[in-house]
């Protein structure tokens, strides 16, 4: 009896739907109509005999089964794409940029613009992953410019700027009464913004527990988007399918972002990098 087979087109369709937060946005991204990329994840969901995204509302949510395949395909994408640059593109023109995935749909087209501005039809290939595994895979080479948290990475890097943070949740949505704690979602530890969304609450004498966690970005979104709390969330660009800023936990500082080359990366291609992620942060 044969095995089911991961298509890696469907694969990238969707981590392009957890990246960009939805079916639309993912579309705009891979510049496919919305029904390929459907198409996509229903061969997903057949060779896997189970549904892996549901539509919410206006947004969609990750099955989790769907969150495990999510996982396994970044992890299948990021092998696959060093596997072609190696083999197939030695002498080809090719930059691999890598982003956290907090607001990785601000970065990446950004990041893109900018190496084939100074390096005119250069191809562009994406790596997104934890801060700490963007950094590794710098050091191994097969990432060519990374932006990444930096506390979240023990190679500082050079310095690009505050990413903004704002509280997120569905429109409407209002914490439980004192003293009873704010419900949060976040990616699970290790993970520098969850840090910050406790420790901001904590310095405000705000009592805060965590309700609901996942692995990657697309999770928390899915968790949050039922309401069962409030996300600490990127605030660059527009918001999240299904979700709104909300004002009324306090403040949190921008918390401070990263670039890293590797060595012997063109000098000129990482100045664009740099100075198109400042300008995004400025």
């Amino acid at each position: 009896m044969s095995r089911p087979v991961l298509d890696i087109v469907a694969l990238r369709s969707l981590t392009a739907i957890a990246d960009c937060g939805g079916f639309h946005r993912a579309a705009q991204t891979l510049s496919l109509s919305q029904s390929a990329v459907s198409q996509h994840v229903r061969k997903l969901e057949k060779a896997l005999g189970r549904p892996v995204v549901e539509r919410e509302g206006r947004g969609t949510r990750f099955t989790p089964e769907g969150r495990l395949l999510l996982e396994q395909a970044r992890r299948i994408l990021a092998v696959h794409d060093e596997a072609v640059r190696s083999l197939f593109e030695a002498d080809g023109d090719t930059v691999t940029v890598g982003s956290t995935e907090h607001a990785a749909d601000q970065f990446l087209p950004r990041l893109t613009a900018a190496v084939q501005a100074v390096r005119p039809g250069c191809r562009v290939r994406f790596r997104i992953d934890r801060s700490a595994r963007l950094v590794e895979a710098v050091e191994r080479g097969s990432v060519d410019v990374a932006v990444y948290v930096t506390e979240a990475a023990a190679t500082e890097g050079t310095p690009v700027g505050g990413l903004p943070l704002t509280w997120h949740t569905v429109p409407g949505w209002k914490p439980p009464p004192a003293p009873a704690p704010v419900p949060l979602v976040a990616i699970e530890d290790p993970c520098a913004i969850r840090r910050r969304a406790i420790a901001t609450l904590a310095a405000h004498g705000v009592p805060s527990a965590v309700v609901g966690d996942a692995g990657y970005l697309a999770g928390v979104l899915d968790i949050a988007r039922t309401g069962q709390g409030v996300a600490l969330l990127a605030a660059v660009g527009p918001a999240p399918d299904g979700l709104a800023p909300y004002a009324g936990l306090p403040a949190v500082t921008p918390i401070a972002m990263s670039a890293l080359a590797r060595p012997g990366a063109d000098p000129a291609t990482v100045e664009a990098a740099l100075t198109a992620v400042r300008e995004l942060l400025r």
